[in-house]
């Protein structure tokens, strides 16, 4: 059915009785996205009698306002409109509509964002069954848009824990809460965090969950990324984002007892936000904010890093908040410098232990010992090229002398689509190896995920299996 004639169908009868679920939709200038978003919850299997819609226009100056009017309109008792002036972010909407809202459940669509059609039938009917809090449907990216799936790669689970699975990596507030857990903590959403603001609210509803469920079976939620927005720069972001960081770290600390379940979660926060703040972009800012940035980052690592934290962070993350704590913005810079120009560092030994080749950095941050199957797969691609306009060869190299034999056999992948990958001819030593990818594996790949898949290199000997991205 098109997009268009959902608007053409015949209005909806008003329900009687309490929904069981509430679709909150916060909106803010989606006018392209919007109508699908609006479509794809009108056409739920669960029937309009048993869920309500409460879209919040945020301010909108792009018609987007106008076209939920209509929609209201035409589906009475089953679309609620409301309109207020831009609040500067999603927090202030959500709260708007989890005040408005009254089905059993809660849920969070993004307005740009769309369901599969038995989503919420399908949530509604596990967390009734289970006696769930919450409830995590898969999510899938659409036009390139990348979402952490580990937490759905087994499928269902009836019990998650917040603390022994990759659940700290899916925290966004799409999912199904219930509305009673929802009223007896007073969740809401931090309205003085610009950016982030849905992580203390699910964080808190899963921490205080009898039990959280995963279903895995059904591409339950479509996240889009929005091939026409005008992105904000991560210069023009980075205090905001600062802001938020130290706010959600505070909100950890004061919700969960330091410990083991402390550092499970931040893990995540640690690796992610924090780490993302000294990214390869951190060289484009200017250096007031560098010098802000820097002190930022190094006060939140001395606060709330504990060894245990560092030594389950993944390499990259690890590496470059280590060179943070090794000195000021001019040493971070080189070490980025060393990343995006340079490539892998060489491995210097000290004993029995390996360290990534990062001058002035503390050892107990460069320790990849044991990780060295990671660390030995992190290759250097030094040439990318199409071969007849059907193939395409990517190059990659070792820094490490002793790859050949110590690396064992490696191989390339993108995405699920397995090269053939050999060693360079032209290089006698083995550290460097070709991949060939058939082009129309790799289109088809994309196709049927929607999402874009990067090179990564693979390796399996002595030292183990370890893989990284190139």
């Amino acid at each position: 059915m098109a997009a268009e004639e959902a608007t053409h169908r015949p209005p909806i009868t008003p329900a009687t009785s309490r929904p069981d679920v509430s679709v909150v939709v916060p909106v803010y200038n989606t006018l392209r996205y919007l109508r699908r978003c609006l479509d794809s919850l009108l056409r739920q299997t669960i029937g309009p009698d048993r869920m309500e819609i409460v879209a919040v226009d945020d301010g909108s100056t792009d018609g987007s306002g106008r076209l939920l009017d209509r929609y209201e309109a035409r589906y009475p008792g089953t679309v609620r409109v409301v309109h207020q002036a831009n609040s500067g972010g999603p927090a202030a909407p959500c709260n708007r509509g989890l005040d408005l809202a009254t089905g059993r459940y809660v849920f969070f669509v993004g307005s740009d964002d769309r369901l599969g059609p038995e989503a919420l039938e399908r949530l509604v009917a596990a967390a009734d069954r289970y006696g769930s809090d919450v409830v995590l449907g898969k999510v899938v990216g659409v036009n390139g848009r990348h979402v952490f799936s580990d937490v759905f790669a087994a499928g269902n689970a009836v019990d998650v824990s917040l603390f022994d699975s990759a659940l700290p990596w899916s925290l966004a507030n799409t999912k199904l809460f219930r509305r009673d857990l929802v009223d007896r903590l007073g969740l809401r959403f931090p309205e003085d965090m610009p950016v982030l603001s849905d992580q203390p609210f699910t964080l808190a509803a899963c921490y205080h969950a009898r039990r959280i469920s995963v279903l895995g079976d059904y591409d339950y939620y479509h996240a889009v990324r929005r091939l026409d927005a005008r992105n904000i720069t991560y210069h023009s972001r980075v205090e905001q984002r600062l802001v938020s960081v130290e706010r959600l770290f505070a909100f950890v600390a004061g919700l969960i007892p330091a410990g083991a379940r402390r550092d499970a979660v931040l893990c995540r926060h640690v690796g992610l936000e924090l780490a993302n703040l000294v990214g390869d972009d951190f060289r484009h800012l200017d250096r007031a904010t560098q010098e802000l940035v820097h002190t930022t980052v190094v006060r939140l690592v001395r606060q709330h890093v504990t060894d245990g934290v560092r030594d389950r962070l993944g390499i990259e993350a690890r590496l470059r908040l280590g060179a943070v704590t090794a000195g000021g913005v001019d040493e971070l810079l080189a070490v980025i410098e060393q990343d995006t120009g340079r490539g892998v560092p060489e491995t210097v030994f000290a004993g029995d232990r390996w360290h990534a080749g990062y001058p002035g950095a503390p050892a107990a941050w460069t320790d990849v010992t044991d990780v060295r199957a990671d660390w030995l797969a992190r290759l250097d691609a030094v040439d990318v090229s199409w071969t007849d306009g059907h193939t395409l060869t990517v190059t990659a190299r070792s820094p490490y002398p002793r790859f050949a034999a110590e690396g064992g056999p490696v191989r390339l992948l993108a995405g699920p689509v397995v090269g053939a990958t050999r060693v360079d001819a032209g290089d006698p030593t083995g550290r460097t190896v070709r991949t060939e990818f058939p082009l129309d594996r790799l289109l088809a790949a994309s196709r049927a995920g929607g999402r874009r898949h990067p090179v990564r290199a693979e390796v399996d000997g002595g030292h183990g299996r370890g893989g990284a991205a190139v």
